[in-house]
């Protein structure tokens, strides 16, 4: 038996020792001899996607929804750099990634060669790291250190880059004989056990605070500390607020929850935040989605502000108590800490938020032409699918309904873009989620804009036999970038509308004359639906269908959900005018919030 492996071989058996039971990818030239022994591999499953993009994030979808780490795989130059978005996306949600390019020959590299891209220059600042592997004895070595810097500490994205020559040449270093190698990582050594004194001074203004809130973040998701939250919550009786990367940390049905806050929060958690007096931020990074206008966010707090990750302690909001550590470590130390402590009085402060969450509730009006409202088909969907279904949104309007109007009741239900904002995530991040959680229903729920992104991963779907359901909210048009042109833009609808509905029809500038007026963009469409979604889930291998009566949601939702043995993609029409409510507009005060245009809520029975 020969002792002698190709670096390719290496690799995929360094990938198999690592864990890795999944990959997503695109072969190409320069990652053609990794194919040749994935071809024979028994423990690692290769999904051919139809576009880089879907591979990132379908490995990001993976990972959300499994906390392992996502792996996905492509070719140099072009197969490279269409990793980058779904990368980029990784960094910002911290999502555990390990992205496998191949490069040119190592001689070639530097010479303009075809198909040549520095992806590891490119990829420098949205990256843990990055390696340009120099030997195929490097490899296993290699890999084990992305798995270990994607997982550990504050995880995210790690880049591996594979010259052509590297994975032809040979090795003595049989990863069966190494593993685990020995990790050779000068420098990083994450802090997980917070520091004793931090949590004694956290503790002692937890006890003080007359008016404390939980700013709950999605690190608390990474550190898997759901059940550690709901215990310090319960212990010491504080309103939580989940961020829209922490949905699902605290069931929403628990009396303590007073839902999302943020730019489209509800008024109750928006409120609680401007109102208190100590926020115990826990794995959140003062996001300016959260914080609106920073200067004048929480004006009357003390912060205790929590991360795993130190540079993001301080770097929006200076903290009072800054306590660098695993959230888990943390809030297991603070409940030790608070376990008997006296603690002020909360009832005058819960009398404020109950009376905030009583008057202004999240809300919708119904369409008075009867036409579908795009809430209600989310409600809809959340309460037949059930708490125990994966919710994977696009990002627009349609994410912001999803993240209000679907009840989370578990940890790791909810899966979105939320940092970067990528339109085009739902449909293949849905698909990793549905490979790594095969017993769970997995729906997509997108806009007609973000679908058109990256629907073709339904064909990988389909013949991969990926049962996921994509629900498109179908308003005809960009519809967050539609509602701003309504409030900021004077109604000028500059090229919002997709055409993918009968009443599509309009000019593309939105306006009478002048530049961009002509016959191409004052057509009328008639009754065209460019594309029809029903026949292009069709033409992709699923199963299609329409909705566009209110009398007729529940019934396409319960056919949708007897599918079991294909993709299902159903069209639902929806009211083109509907706004995500509350609002704070960008740049704005939280303090400015609106519950409907033009509409503030009513503080005045504060002082009563």
């Amino acid at each position: 038996m020969s002792s002698q492996i190709t670096g390719a071989q290496s690799l995929v058996r360094s990938l198999e020792a690592a864990g890795a039971d999944v990959v997503f990818g695109i072969p190409g030239g320069a990652i053609l001899p990794a194919y040749d022994p994935l071809y024979d591999a028994e423990h690692l499953r290769h999904i051919l996607v139809r576009h880089e993009q879907g591979a990132g994030h379908a490995a990001e979808g993976y990972a959300q929804a499994t906390g392992r780490v996502g792996v996905c795989i492509a070719t140099s130059g072009p197969g490279a750099t269409n990793l980058v978005t779904p990368i980029a996306d990784a960094y910002m949600d911290s999502v555990p990634l390990v992205a496998i390019t191949g490069q040119v020959p190592s001689g070639a590299i530097g010479t303009d060669a075809f198909q040549e891209a520095d992806i590891c220059g490119i990829t420098l600042p949205i990256t843990k790291h990055n390696f340009l592997v120099a030997s195929a004895d490097d490899i296993p070595r290699t890999i084990a250190e992305a798995f270990h810097l994607a997982s550990t500490g504050r995880p995210g994205p790690v880049l591996v880059d594979l010259p052509k020559d590297i994975l032809q040449a040979t090795t003595s270093v049989l990863p069966a004989d190494v593993w685990p190698p020995t990790l050779c990582l000068p420098g990083y050594r994450p802090v997980t056990r917070p520091h004793g004194k931090q949590i004694r001074e956290a503790a002692r203004m937890i006890s003080a605070a007359r008016r404390p809130v939980l700013y709950v973040g999605g690190g608390v998701l990474k550190a898997r500390a759901a059940a550690e939250l709901r215990t310090l919550a319960e212990l010491t009786g504080i309103p939580v607020v989940t961020t829209l990367m922490a949905r699902g940390a605290f069931p929403d049905s628990h009396p303590q929850h007073l839902g999302m806050p943020g730019m489209h929060g509800s008024v109750a958690a928006v409120t609680a935040l401007q109102k208190s007096d100590l926020l115990i931020a826990l794995g959140a990074r003062f996001d300016d989605r959260v914080t609106g206008r920073l200067s004048s966010f929480a004006p009357k707090a003390a912060v205790i502000h929590a991360d795993i990750d130190p540079a993001e302690i301080g770097k929006n909001r200076v903290a009072d108590v800054p306590i660098v550590g695993d959230c888990r470590e943390v809030i297991g130390d603070l409940v030790a800490a608070l376990q008997g402590e006296p603690r002020a009085d909360l009832a005058g402060w819960w009398r404020q938020v109950d009376g905030w969450r009583r008057t202004y509730p999240l809300g919708y009006d119904r369409p008075t032409d009867g036409s579908v409202a795009p809430q209600y088909v989310i409600e809809r969907l959340g309460r037949i699918a059930g708490p125990e279904a994966l919710y994977v949104a696009g990002v627009g309007q349609h994410q912001m309904w999803a993240a209000q109007f679907i009840s989370y009741e578990h940890p790791y239900t909810w899966l979105n873009s939320g940092g970067l904002g990528t339109m085009g995530y739902a449909v293949p991040a849905a698909m990793g989620a549905k490979v790594g959680r095969p017993e769970a229903t997995v729906w997509a729920i997108d806009g007609d804009g973000c679908f058109q992104m990256t629907n073709q991963e339904l064909a990988t779907c389909a013949l991969e036999g990926i049962p996921i359901k994509v629900a498109i909210i179908n308003n005809g048009s960009l519809g967050m970038v539609r509602q701003w042109q309504t409030l900021f833009y004077d109604q000028r609808y500059s090229n919002t509308d997709l055409g993918t509905r009968p009443d599509g029809a309009g000019t593309s500038a939105g306006t009478s004359g002048g530049p961009g007026a002509g016959a191409a963009s004052s057509a009328p469409r008639g009754a065209r639906r460019v594309p029809d979604f029903v026949r292009l889930a069709e033409a992709l291998g699923c199963v299609g269908m329409r909705c566009e009566s209110p009398d007729e949601v529940d019934a396409t939702i319960d056919k949708a959900m007897a599918i079991d043995d294909a993709p299902v993609v159903v069209d639902f029409v929806v009211h083109r005018d509907a706004m995500v409510w509350p609002m704070v507009a960008a740049g704005a005060s939280n303090d400015e919030i609106r519950i409907a245009r033009d509409i503030a809520p009513d503080f005045d029975y504060e002082e009563a």
